[in-house]
């Protein structure tokens, strides 16, 4: 089975939405632990509007699994995440007005910049994965840019209305994991999925690691983050 990577950006989203110090993720990622995650993700945007420095700096010092930082591939974010040295980056398209992450990165648009850009990375011990489109055009590039592990973009599949439609994205991100391993790239998902849905991208052979936030955070505000956490990984191994 996959293991379980939390993102805990919406718990930051809530402590923002007040400009209050509370609810804390940082706490959040050791409750998301015992509970049983095997990693903790964030995404330290340009315009800082969730998870901050302060955070970022904190959840290295605690976090005893797995820290992944989310990143736009800036000069400044770069630099952070070469000080802060998590244990592995993810590189993503960033935009100011999103919601959330709209889409994957294009690998084969931006190939010389992240040809230089994941080296400085890497070169700190820091694993790099690239969030893209489930394409073959994109794997292999990520492929060819030095990139260690993809995470494929499972949002069209998890917003499709039809069965028909959710039917074919899904072959997507089958092929796309078929095609990482293919290609010795380590390979992750994740965008959209929830309590409903995740079992079809969990029985996939090829995925190492299912990345999943606000479903969870969501859950977690009727039952718990603990429990909610623990009901995601009963799901993914059954």
């Amino acid at each position: 089975m996959p293991e379980l990577m939390v993102n805990i950006d919406h718990v930051a989203t809530l402590r923002e939405v007040r400009g209050a110090h509370y609810p804390d993720p940082v706490c959040a990622a050791g409750i998301a632990e015992m509970a049983g995650a095997t990693g903790i993700i964030v995404h330290l945007r340009e315009d800082r509007r969730h998870i901050n420095d302060r955070d970022v700096k904190l959840l290295r010092e605690v976090v005893t699994t797995k820290l992944n930082l989310e990143m736009a591939a800036t000069d400044e974010m770069v630099d952070i995440a070469r000080g802060l040295k998590p244990d592995m980056v993810t590189l993503v398209p960033e935009k100011r007005k999103e919601l959330t992450t709209e889409g994957g990165l294009d690998v084969v648009r931006f190939h010389d910049r992240l040809k230089k850009t994941i080296p400085r990375i890497r070169e700190k011990g820091i694993r790099v994965s690239l969030f893209i489109d489930p394409r073959d055009a994109q794997i292999i590039a990520a492929h060819k840019v030095g990139a260690d592990m993809i995470e494929i973009h499972t949002g069209a599949y998890s917003d499709a209305r039809t069965e028909t439609t959710r039917k074919e994205e899904l072959k997507k991100v089958i092929r796309s994991a078929v095609k990482g391993k293919e290609l010795g790239l380590g390979v992750n998902a994740g965008h959209g999925l929830h309590y409903h849905n995740v079992r079809e991208v969990a029985v996939i052979p090829e995925i190492d690691e299912l990345s999943i936030g606000h479903s969870i955070i969501a859950r977690a505000v009727f039952v718990g983050l603990d429990l909610a956490i623990r009901d995601m990984i009963a799901l993914i191994s059954s």
